[in-house]
């Protein structure tokens, strides 16, 4: 997952977009960059690691300009190395630097074609690159100059017909403006804002409403899936679907787990919704747990905290704190390497033993992916003194893997695949465990927008919305993911950034 950030204004941008890109760290903890652009020049400051270690005072001095980009990351298909950090650049035509947030499932034959027919290289193995050679290659084929709105728009209509899968972008064009688009099922989230400064109209496009807000822009609405956004240096706005059969199919993962509370994404309130999982939640607790004898409901921060606390409500029990997280390590969703994962989880979390001493606990979490983390805070529980611990999970079972532009492991590591409800339980050494139904967790997101017709929900019933993804491309995705392949494409990365002069 990544999130990106856009913004054309009168004044300079670098600390607007700064501040955006913390708040939207919770997208992507693995690498961070910023392009601006200034008499006509690009100046970019990109690598690992999180954005207040990426961006120091001297940087920040040189990104000047009124228009930049910035992006967030944390890798999905592509490997970890700080060449694949975005934004990328490419000097033909004109000069375009642009951020993506997702994965397109057809990128290799799209890689074989670039070279072939249109003669462009991709360096990394990012299809963050491949996408940006693509829109490239089609903003080529216009005769005009300078390039009109209806040439982005021509050239984002045929970007949707050569790519698939899962994207939302941002791009800038020296000498025209800045191009923001979302793929034709809208499954990745982008939304438009505007603000007034000394009379001057600012845009700004991002993930998630929540970056909007922490800089001041006024919230104008989701960009609509196969949309794209166009605005000029000068500050023209410019819109045009540009999908031939747009329908919108959000990432409800988005709502479990990805978003932060405080957003809003294609109308719904991403804290109500989970509240609403809570309430839905409860109520199933209630029917099938009628007979166990609960004390307490405890959240595994954080993301669960808004569903524990409607679930607690629901059966009428004490609501309480029992872990207190560390909010200087990584996230274990995030981390690389099982062995790496299961270490952190102690060092993230830890119990307060009052809550849990001598007491039947019913931990909540808002999904579980592999199982590893349940089950070392499970055995955390028990040590701090628990006699019955019980788990329910805000999402349904995770079966299948994501090919959207989560990482999420391949099928074999998923805890759910292949297992019942009852084997799961066994292995992550719990007294008790339940699932959200999807039906629930479907309607429970609904709610905020009924116009929803369907939510991709790959992960949970193996349905892509995109239609085009078979066995092939799954166990070639699971090549991609092995801990073993990333180790050995990072060391070929290490040396192949190829880019515009990154500000050290």
């Amino acid at each position: 997952m990544c999130g990106i950030v856009g913004i054309v204004g009168s004044t300079p941008v670098n600390q607007s977009i700064y501040d955006a890109l913390t708040v939207l760290q919770h997208r992507g903890q693995d690498a961070a960059g910023i392009v601006t652009l200034e008499s006509n020049r690009f100046r970019l400051r990109k690598a690992n690691g999180l954005v207040r270690d990426v961006f120091e005072a001297k940087h920040m001095q040189r990104l000047q300009g009124n228009v930049g980009i910035g992006h967030v990351r944390y890798p999905t298909a592509g490997s970890s190395s700080a060449s694949e950090a975005q934004p990328f650049y490419v000097n033909s035509p004109y000069g375009i630097s642009l951020a993506h947030n997702g994965n397109l499932t057809n990128a290799s034959e799209i890689r074989e074609s670039l070279f072939k027919q249109a003669r462009r290289h991709v360096n990394t193995t990012s299809d963050s690159e491949i996408l940006l050679n693509v829109l490239a290659n089609q903003l080529e084929v216009s005769q005009s100059y300078p390039l009109t709105p209806s040439d982005f728009f021509t050239a984002v209509r045929e970007v949707h017909r050569t790519v698939k899968g899962a994207y939302a972008v941002v791009a800038m064009v020296i000498g025209h403006g800045l191009i923001a688009f979302r793929d034709p099922h809208g499954i990745r989230p982008l939304c438009l804002g505007r603000r007034e400064v000394e009379g001057q109209i600012e845009y700004m496009v991002a993930s998630e409403s929540v970056a909007l807000d922490a800089v001041g822009f006024d919230f104008v609405r989701d960009v609509a899936p196969g949309e794209a956004i166009y605005i000029t240096f000068e500050g023209q706005l410019f819109t045009e679907q540009c999908a031939d059969n747009p329908q919108l199919n959000p990432c409800i993962f988005e709502f479990v787990y990805f978003a932060r509370p405080d957003s809003f994404i294609d109308k719904i309130s991403v804290y109500a919704a989970r509240v609403c999982m809570g309430q839905k939640l409860g109520e199933k607790i209630k029917r099938e747990w009628d007979d166990l004898d609960i004390d307490v409901v405890i959240p595994i921060p954080e993301t669960s905290c808004d569903s524990a606390l409607e679930i607690a409500r629901t059966l009428d029990k004490p609501y309480r704190q029992g872990f207190v997280k560390n909010r200087y390590v990584g996230r274990t969703f995030i981390m690389p390497g099982q062995q790496m994962r299961r270490k952190s989880v102690r060092r993230k979390l830890n119990a307060i033993r009052s809550e849990f001493k001598d007491k039947n606990v019913l931990l909540i979490d808002d999904s579980i992916v592999r199982g590893t983390t349940s089950e070392q805070i499970i055995e955390m529980a028990r040590e701090a003194g628990a006699r019955k611990v019980y788990l329910a999970s805000a999402a349904p079972e995770v079966r299948f893997p994501n090919v959207y532009g989560i990482d999420m492991p391949s099928a074999n590591e998923l805890i759910a695949h292949g297992r019942e409800v009852d084997q799961i339980c066994k292995m992550i050494g719990a007294d008790g465990l339940i699932f959200q139904d999807l039906e629930d967790l479907v309607s429970a997101v609904a709610e905020g927008n009924p116009n929803i017709q369907l939510f991709e929900t790959s992960v949970f019933n193996g349905s892509y919305v995109t239609g085009d993804i078979n066995q092939q491309y799954l166990d070639f995705l699971d090549l991609l993911r092995n801990e073993d392949s990333k180790t050995k494409r990072e060391i070929q990365q290490d040396i192949a950034n190829l880019e515009i002069h990154n500000e050290g």
